[in-house]
């Protein structure tokens, strides 16, 4: 060996652990593929709870990931400018549904639009009940998701050569112009890597919505919801639908490392 890695005494430690660590967070994977059985898929798969609760989780996640990009996009725009207090203040803020256990946001949401919480009764007002239903599905993706995007989208937009945004505007494009004609598409690899993390994530979103939507079959039940009730009852069951869940999260995996393979290539051409 040369370089860093010669006489190293802790080359061998460091490659063990880096050995263990791998095994652990690849057995949970391995041991769902392990212990499943091509009878128990088949009778997974023509379950009653499968296809209601795989349809709603596809469609709120989705919705939500639409929400957080039409929003997210221009805040991140905004937090990519010049250091201020301000925009350290915001992106300190908009960070904190990582930190914070997703259960512990389900509750505030329930504070903030249950019937006795801060919106409760103006949004009763209304005819307006939020908790429990659909769109509480949503909100509670799109706040535990939406962290993933601005700060990916944030960190691509400050990659975009300032130069570029320059000469757009001195050939006369609006700074909205500049935004879409340029700083857009050159950020365009990050958005997508931040769009698939927050949809992985909103994907897996178990904590928040079973606390602020409740776990309805065929209203609110999305895949995480089912895994938990087949659990109950049958915990075969259960894989089946952490095997198809985790389909879907290699799935966007695999889209991820194709972005970042082609953004690689382009970089290097």
């Amino acid at each position: 060996m040369t370089g860093r890695f010669q006489h190293n005494p802790l080359t061998k430690t460091g490659l063990a652990a880096a050995i263990t660590l791998l095994f652990l967070l690849l057995l949970p994977v391995l041991a769902l593929v392990l212990t499943s059985s091509v009878d128990a898929v088949k009778a997974g798969v023509s379950n009653t709870l499968l296809m209601p609760a795989l349809t709603l989780t596809l469609k709120t996640s989705l919705l939500s990931l639409v929400i957080i990009v039409v929003l997210g996009t221009p805040l991140a725009w905004w937090l990519s400018g010049p250091a201020k207090p301000c925009r350290t203040v915001v992106s300190t803020l908009i960070q904190l549904p990582i930190v914070i256990p997703p259960a512990v946001m389900g509750i505030g949401l329930l504070q903030a639009f249950g019937r006795g919480g801060l919106f409760g009764p103006s949004l009763t007002e209304i005819g307006l009940s939020i908790p429990f239903t659909g769109t509480a599905v949503v909100i509670a993706q799109v706040v535990v998701s939406a962290p993933f995007y601005i700060q990916a989208a944030t960190n691509s937009f400050r990659g975009v050569d300032s130069d570029m945004m320059l000469v757009a505007r001195t050939l006369g494009a609006s700074p909205r112009r500049a935004f879409f004609l340029v700083a857009l598409p050159a950020a365009r690899p990050g958005l997508v890597i931040g769009a698939a993390l927050a949809w992985s994530r909103a994907l897996g979103e178990f904590g928040a919505t079973l606390l602020f939507a409740g776990n309805l079959a065929g209203v609110t039940q999305t895949m995480p919801l089912a895994i938990f009730s087949a659990f109950e009852s049958d915990s075969q069951l259960a894989v089946v639908f952490s095997l198809i869940l985790a389909a879907l999260g290699i799935i966007i995996l695999s889209f991820l490392l194709m972005v970042t393979r082609l953004r690689n290539q382009t970089r290097s051409t």
